[in-house]
């Protein structure tokens, strides 16, 4: 989901109305996906957020700063290099594409002035940011050489190529009538998709809102239609193109979990179920939007995630193997009877070289018969030592692989924790130490990060409706810190049962909590489990001075004792008032 052309016009309105002119202070790129530039305007600072994160490619203007590694990117510094203390003379749109550019003006040799374009190729999994210079390309976030695409490559030196252009009309500059000629064109089209083939940077919730203006169905055929619906899909035109035209709200439309159904420039009724949030700014409407969708990733939380993903896949997979070899080592004792009646019967078949024996079973109390299998290759002796060597072999095997099996459980288990606490982190300090513990667990084979300027790392820390203070770890570092330094010892500590997650302290220093507050903490540690979504999730909660950590394990995981257990199923709606008072949780 993402913003179309048609809906970009306007944006594009908004952003040379409050940069142009605008000195580029400084570039940043918080990650492989974004790029922000500091523009200083008279008496105001901006910030320009430009994401080709294929969720949601945009380009918008920013409350708050993104957090940054402590080494910028190659491109970041080869945009430094080229367009920082520059001036933005105009930002503009090409016709009604995803495409904006920037023309940027920079002081150059001898005190010529140049100008160089920023262009941004916001098309989805397409999407791109380039410097171009003269109509060359000076780099790009994405190099795109032959062997990606056939269409048109981009790579430095080269000369700069549209995107392949459409055969459509402009609904802002070109006659309805000319417009209406396309739609009404091919009778089979469905009359949606005849509205994407006639207008210029119509996705298909331009589309949706024009067939809903008209009172017709998207899926509805041209054939199907007469004259007065055509002349109410020419009305529904009219009306879109005059509230992408006027200043108006933009809005975003939600569906079940705020999932992002559509999100326009101006009012959309297409969806009279969907949850409707008005934005004064389109900028504000795309902060939310890239909120929801999570387009902001944190640098190496992507990589670390599908690390730990990988791993827990591996040590499923040798549990589940482990299993077989322990249903196959069961069998042990078959061995030892075998080899007990061979003992027995050796004197009867002294001479006999049969491929098995049968004879009574000298453990069973009724006079069941045994048929042991033979190795005629071997004497019946060597086949009687023969079975007593594979059950000493079992025996042997099944203690260890249950060893084995205990240790893949406390791995995976580690695992889980691990991917909780990525799901948690919502700064570079939380994935940094996440990262070194991943070198200290032996899953990665890197040097631990050197401290930087990055802010400290702190739990979530929220307060109960009644002042109380709840505090809730992000990765196991910070569980450990959070339970046994910072928490006193008459603390209640709550952590889902058999289930990882963070651990949460409830800081009423041995005052006896309240209902509400047990409740409200219990689900905070339900919420910020591997459990989050589901019902009835188990929460353990005791006095932390019952918490204790055995020596040698790993980073957080605990034993703990007098407990009670609470069944919870968290009410969003409930704790998101709670969840607020922290911005990062929102992020998590």
């Amino acid at each position: 989901m993402s913003l179309d052309g048609f809906s970009m016009h306007p944006l594009t309105r908004e952003l040379n109305d409050a940069l142009a002119g605008g000195r580029i202070d400084k570039i940043t790129q918080p990650n492989k996906q974004s790029i922000i530039l500091s523009v200083r305007q008279p008496g105001q600072n901006f910030l320009l957020h430009i994401s080709i994160n294929s969720q949601n490619p945009s380009a918008h203007l920013l409350e708050k700063n993104l957090e940054n590694p402590p080494e910028p990117p190659v491109f970041c510094m080869v945009l430094r290099k080229q367009i920082e203390t520059g001036r933005i003379a105009k930002i503009r749109q090409h016709g009604l594409d995803r495409l904006l550019l920037i023309d940027i003006d920079s002081l150059a040799a001898g005190g010529r002035i140049v100008t160089k374009t920023l262009v941004l190729e916001l098309m989805g999994k397409y999407s791109n940011i380039i410097l171009v210079q003269d109509g060359q390309i000076i780099d790009a976030l994405r190099k795109i050489g032959a062997n990606s695409s056939r269409v048109r490559t981009v790579l430095p030196g080269q000369a700069y190529e549209l995107p392949p252009g459409q055969d459509k009309l402009d609904l802002f500059t070109d006659d309805l009538d000319a417009i209406m000629a396309i739609v009404k064109k091919d009778g089979s089209l469905r009359l949606d998709k005849a509205l994407l083939a006639a207008c210029m940077g119509f996705g298909p919730v331009s589309a949706k809102e024009v067939c809903f203006s008209a009172g017709l169905a998207p899926s509805i055929r041209i054939e199907k239609l007469d004259e007065s619906d055509f002349a109410a899909v020419r009305q529904g035109l009219a009306e879109i193109r005059t509230a992408a035209t006027e200043k108006s709200e933009a809005v975003l439309l939600l569906g079940e979990n705020n999932k992002v159904l559509a999100m326009a420039s101006f009012p959309l009724h297409y969806l009279p179920d969907a949850t409707v949030l008005s934005f004064p700014t389109i900028s504000a409407m795309l902060e939310k939007a890239d909120s929801l969708l999570g387009s902001y990733v944190l640098p190496d939380k992507d990589r670390f995630r599908k690390l730990v993903k990988n791993e827990l896949n591996r040590a499923e997979n040798k549990l589940v193997k482990l299993d077989e070899e322990i249903a196959a080592a069961e069998n042990a004792e078959e061995f030892k009877v075998r080899g007990d009646n061979l003992m027995t019967y050796q004197y009867q078949f002294k001479d006999r070289e049969d491929a098995s024996v049968t004879v009574p079973n000298i453990y069973s109390e009724t006079g069941e018969t045994i048929t042991i299998p033979l190795d005629q290759r071997l004497t019946l002796v060597e086949n009687m030592q023969a079975c007593y060597k594979k059950y000493d072999k079992l025996k042997r095997a099944q203690e260890l692989l249950q060893v084995q099996r205990r240790e893949c459980e406390d791995n995976i288990a580690y695992l889980e924790s691990i991917e909780a606490s990525l799901l948690a982190s919502s700064s570079l300090a939380e994935i940094a130490e996440i990262h070194n513990e991943l070198i200290a667990s032996g899953y990665l084979r890197e040097k631990p990060k050197k401290k930087n300027n990055d802010k400290p790392a702190h739990p979530f820390h929220f307060k109960a409706p009644d002042g109380t203070d709840i505090l809730v770890g992000k990765n196991n570092y910070q569980n450990d810190k959070l339970t046994f330094k910072t928490a006193r010892f008459n603390d209640t500590w709550f952590h889902t049962k058999d289930i990882p997650g963070s651990h949460v302290v409830l800081q009423n220093g041995g005052a006896e909590p309240s209902a509400e507050d047990i409740l409200l903490a219990a689900s905070l540690a339900a919420h910020f489990s591997k459990a989050r979504g589901s019902s009835k999730i188990p929460v353990d909660y005791t006095e932390v001075r019952y918490v204790k950590k055995p020596s040698g394990s790993k980073p957080g995981f605990v034993i703990f004792t007098n407990q009670k257990t609470l069944y919870i199923t968290p009410d969003d709606q409930a704790l998101a008032p709670i969840l607020a008072q922290d911005p990062a949780a929102l992020q998590s």
